[in-house]
């Protein structure tokens, strides 16, 4: 392995530590008692300085200047950064200054953990700052970090922001990166507040298969795999639907589940092969119902996470209070392409698309043709928190009939600046048309499809046994977290998003070209 200079030395470094007797990578515990933020907010009152306040914190050093006899350094633990003071006889009492003079002075580098002991005063200048006592050495870094840089002017350099290195490096990115790190913690902060929400009402959290013997409950081209004692192919979930609906036939009234779904399809900016998904079923429900659930839980979310339900993404503010615009999926294509679709047979709906500039295939079937033509003229418009309710039978192959309307199913999908964060039904518990639909989208999957949802024997089983009027609902998580924290790509919300093999420079360029789209 090459090194650079910078690593050459930090190895060397790291060889002068145990050559002193200091152990690089210590095996104790460091007691932590605080953290910057909690200091800097307890010591915020300029009136209100105590000077003998001991604290204990860790992290790592971020930047010295050394001043002789004293320094000043910065650290950065998981709260933020705090200014540290360190004076060599505070350290070094006695008559050995080794730790302030070699250790600290020349073998300590940026990026290396630390541990203090000392108390909290404001400096001349204001800054809060912890007077350190004790010093201790917590792990020796071998590989410098990026750190930014900025002259007089205000211009920045060794900014680390390229999108490939920040992803595959993303450890990097956290430490160097603070706004990341809060990109990540508004996204566990949307995850605690939803199950809060769940349980506030009763509804029981589970866990289904994420290896499936059929891939079903969305329409999707799923991964494949083989079990080698068992000597039969499994397939990773490409949702956790007919699972879900297993466990209100056994006599659930309210589950839900947040957990990772797999799909081998394309990655663009809203779309990864592996994404988390919420979904939840109530029994003795309908959509009706599911959407005024949906309207008061992202009221809530957003209030969580963002503290209002107005909350900016891309230059626009999207209001999540409820009410919600509603309109049928018809409506919606004759609102935005002038055509009404609602009594076209297959033939017409193909002619339809060729005027409207569509594209598609032979082997798309009735249900998917209304799907490209919303796609591709609709959703776009569909700025602020929209309902698209009551979709074609074709298109959904587990919702119930509508109960007045012929050729309908009782679903509603939920649009925000032209994406779809939630997918629900009035559940079809019928199992006869239960087995004909699956039956339908096994004539898609002959004819090419390969999404075509398929037949689930067993599941269909369970409706036989009778499952109660219901009502589930599908949100995906990464979407969400993408409007809350106002992200442009889904990559910036996944620690560890999916990404091509390294390659040369111009498949690395076509890679970022298919990110930004």
């Amino acid at each position: 392995m090459q090194l650079s200079e910078q690593e050459t030395i930090r190895r060397e470094n790291l060889q002068k530590l145990r050559d002193l007797g200091i152990d690089p990578y210590p095996a104790e515990k460091f007691e932590i008692t605080a953290y910057s933020r909690e200091i800097k907010e307890e010591f915020s009152d300029e009136g209100e300085a105590p000077n003998f306040q001991q604290v204990s914190l860790a992290g790592r050093l971020m930047s010295t200047r050394v001043m002789g006899k004293a320094s000043f350094a910065e650290l950065q633990d998981s709260a933020g950064r705090i200014q540290i003071y360190v004076a060599r006889d505070e350290i070094c009492p006695g008559e050995d200054k080794e730790l302030y003079n070699t250790v600290f002075k020349k073998l300590l580098d940026i990026g290396d953990f630390i541990g203090v002991k000392g108390f909290v005063f404001r400096t001349r200048m204001g800054e809060i700052t912890v007077h350190v006592k004790e010093l201790t050495v917590l792990s020796k870094s071998l590989r410098p970090l990026p750190i930014v840089k900025r002259d007089e002017e205000g211009n920045v350099y060794d900014a680390f922001t390229d999108p490939e290195q920040r992803y595959r490096q993303r450890y990097v990115d956290l430490v160097v990166n603070p706004h990341v790190r809060d990109i990540f913690l508004k996204r566990s902060r949307l995850i605690s507040a939803m199950r809060r929400f769940f349980d506030g009402r009763g509804w029981l959290e589970v866990e289904t298969p994420i290896l499936q013997p059929i891939h079903g409950g969305a329409a999707a081209r799923p991964f494949r795999t083989h079990h080698n004692t068992l000597d039969m192919p499994l397939y990773l979930r490409i949702a956790n639907e007919l699972y879900l609906k297993r466990l209100i036939v056994g006599g659930f009234e309210g589950v839900y589940e947040i957990g990772k779904m797999f799909r081998n399809e394309g990655m663009d900016r809203t779309h990864n092969p592996e994404f988390t998904s919420m979904e939840i079923y109530v029994a003795y429900k309908d959509y009706n119902w599911m959407m005024e659930m949906v309207e008061q839980c992202l009221e809530y979310v957003a209030l969580e996470v963002t503290g209002t339900t107005q909350v900016e993404y891309e230059g626009k503010v999207i209001d999540y209070a409820g009410p919600y615009r509603r309109l049928t999926m018809f409506e919606a294509i004759e609102q935005y392409t002038g055509v009404d679709i609602s009594g076209m047979d297959e033939a017409a709906l193909r002619d339809a698309c060729r005027k409207l500039h569509v594209e598609v295939d032979p082997t798309m079937g009735k249900g998917k043709l209304i799907d490209e033509i919303f796609g591709e003229k609709v959703e776009d418009h569909l700025i602020q928190p929209t309902y698209i309710i009551d979709y074609p039978i074709e298109m959904t192959p587990l919702a119930k009939k509508h109960r007045s309307r012929e050729g309908l199913v009782e679903r509603f999908e939920l649009f925000v600046n032209g994406k779809e964060i939630a997918n629900a039904y009035s559940e079809l518990n019928d199992p006869i048309d239960q087995r004909q639909r699956f039956e339908d989208q096994l004539r898609l999957a002959e004819r090419g499809d390969e999404e075509a949802m398929a037949l689930d024997e067993d599941f269909l089983r369970s409706l036989e046994y009778g499952m109660p009027p219901t009502s589930g609902l599908g949100i995906g998580i990464d979407r969400l977290a993408m409007l809350l924290t106002n992200q442009h790509s889904i990559q910036e919300v996944l620690f560890f998003p999916q990404m091509r093999p390294k390659a040369s420079l111009h498949e690395r360029q076509q890679d970022k070209e298919q990110i930004s789209e």
